[in-house]
């Protein structure tokens, strides 16, 4: 719900709120609460709940350095694998969601198999703390993606640079899967933050 912006920044929901909204007990609610404060995107204060927290445009900056820096090693730990046809199999079907997608100018469901892939991808890199490191920060960055996501422009580019990082990771061609992805993450970046900045939003 945070994720998606359903409980947008500065949204303050109590425990017993929370537990009535999703019909379950009050303790994996508050279990909930600690492991988003952990992750950044709340603030718990005893006996008032949660408050969403926002993310700055200088936060988004050092979210897409660090994802810069991580992705492409995955991408490139992923193609030295080697892994067969149907262990990558997810992947492709994501590509071709995407395409799918995009020819339907269908934006959430772009976003949807854009977020497979790139979960999809650290999943099977091999390494499972730098995926983890790759998750937490991504997930900061995915309400930022989805609020932006109908001001974008359709994501051809973005389409056309997953299916050939895809196609370097099945050829096992891990220094040209690290380069294609270190390229498609800073342009994905360097988009997103202009878009931002020409939208006047301070926070998201």
């Amino acid at each position: 719900m945070i994720l998606d912006n359903a409980l947008p920044p500065g949204t303050q929901r109590l425990e017993a709120e929370l537990a009535l909204e999703l019909g379950c007990s009050r303790t994996p609610i508050r279990e909930a609460m600690l492991r988003l404060e952990r992750d950044g995107l709340v603030a718990v204060t005893p006996r008032h709940g949660m408050r969403v927290l926002p993310v700055s445009l200088a936060d988004m900056r050092d979210i897409y350095d660090v994802l810069e820096s991580l992705e492409p090693k995955a991408a490139e730990l992923l193609a030295r694998r080697g892994l067969p046809a149907d262990e990558l199999a997810p992947l492709h079907s994501a590509c071709e969601a995407m395409e799918a997608a995009l020819a339907n100018e269908d934006r959430p469901a772009w976003a949807k198999a854009d977020e497979a892939f790139h979960s999809g991808l650290v999943d099977l890199c091999g390494n499972r703390r730098l995926a983890a490191m790759v998750m937490q920060v991504w997930d900061q960055a995915h309400r930022a993606r989805m609020l932006t996501l109908n001001l974008r422009p359709l994501p051809a580019a973005s389409t056309a640079e997953h299916r050939a990082i895809m196609v370097a990771i099945a050829a096992g061609d891990g220094d040209s899967a690290r380069e294609l992805y270190r390229l498609h993450r800073r342009r994905g970046g360097t988009e997103l933050m202009s878009l931002i900045e020409r939208s006047g939003l301070a926070w998201l």
